[in-house]
């Protein structure tokens, strides 16, 4: 496995997952398992034929709270799939802990695809545009009357200021922290969001799939739910040059704020990449790294 992303990660292999398919999904039993090498960094994923994949939570955590939270999730996944533009994972089951595994997992379809990185596709106004699609169809769907749950980025850009200090502190050596401390003290004062959408929640390029550098596919949809619209925007900082960024910007209607606000939850997302990554999962790293500085190099957003 290498060098571990977490403390406490939880270990898994090829041939503790056909165990466990044998024991609680005997039809699948015959079926081939591949571990999926991918720079994911929460779940590890096994490849269960050519229709499955099988997700396993990589991080301790309590066993009956982890299954509720696969529950939400699987629901997420579902409502999801009904309005993506693309293909996304659909639930198939939770399975249960068992074979030194303690904790449940989730078996989903899979979907075919190459996984996006943050150059190959960068200057391409097609990819834009399929994003600007995506992005509206799901800002598009229900919240049936839902608010922010809380959790993670997408609420007050402020409450990520003591995850933020960690970061500076961390990253010293490694980034110019000086600079970016001060980026940040101008993105963390924007106003609040107006309102609410529904969003992906995580559009980084690991999280989308291409085919001929199309959009044709979108993953860990686990988190779709309701926050500030502009949660999504930081696909366009993950993935695109400037000319293409302008391309999304312009799809998207952005007004100022809204585009500023994308930028800030890319940027609160990149400095925690760059660091906690660094030896353990360096695709990951270097994600936060080429982000913040499509960040720094913009003039509107770098400026005073």
């Amino acid at each position: 496995m290498g060098v571990k992303m977490h403390d406490g990660q939880l270990e898994i292999g090829e041939a503790d997952v056909r165990g466990l398919l044998a024991e609680q999904f005997p039809a699948w039993r015959e079926m081939p398992v591949r571990r999926v090498q991918g720079v994911g960094t929460v779940n590890a994923i096994f490849r269960i034929g050519d229709g499955y994949a099988a997700r396993f939570p990589l991080e301790r955590a309590d066993a009956p709270e982890m299954e509720r939270r696969l529950v939400r999730e699987m629901a997420a996944l579902e409502e999801l799939a009904t309005v993506a533009t693309v293909p996304s994972p659909v639930p198939v089951s939770i399975g249960a802990p068992g074979r030194g595994y303690p904790l449940p997992w989730t078996i989903q379809t899979w979907i075919p695809g190459e996984v996006a990185t943050p150059d190959a596709t960068a200057h391409s106004r097609a990819l834009a545009h399929d994003l600007v699609e995506l992005i509206a169809a799901l800002r598009s769907a229900d919240m049936r009357g839902r608010a922010f749950s809380g959790e993670g980025r997408g609420g007050c850009l402020q409450d990520s200021d003591e995850w933020m200090a960690t970061c500076f502190a961390e990253s010293e050596g490694m980034l110019p922290v000086p600079e970016l401390r001060v980026m940040w003290s101008r993105l963390r004062a924007l106003p609040d969001a107006p309102g609410l959408a529904m969003t992906h929640g995580d559009l980084i390029p690991a999280n989308l799939l291409l085919d001929e550098a199309r959009l044709c596919g979108l993953l860990d949809g686990g988190g779709f739910g309701p926050a500030d619209p502009s949660l999504d925007l930081v696909v366009a900082w993950h993935l695109l040059d400037a000319d293409a960024r302008a391309v999304m910007r312009d799809g998207l209607r952005c007004g100022e704020l809204e585009w500023r606000r994308g930028a800030a939850w890319a940027f609160q997302q990149s400095m925690g990449l760059v660091w906690y990554y660094a030896r353990s999962n360096p695709a990951m790293s270097m994600l936060g790294r080429s982000t913040l500085r499509r960040l720094l190099d913009d003039v509107e957003i770098s400026a005073p």
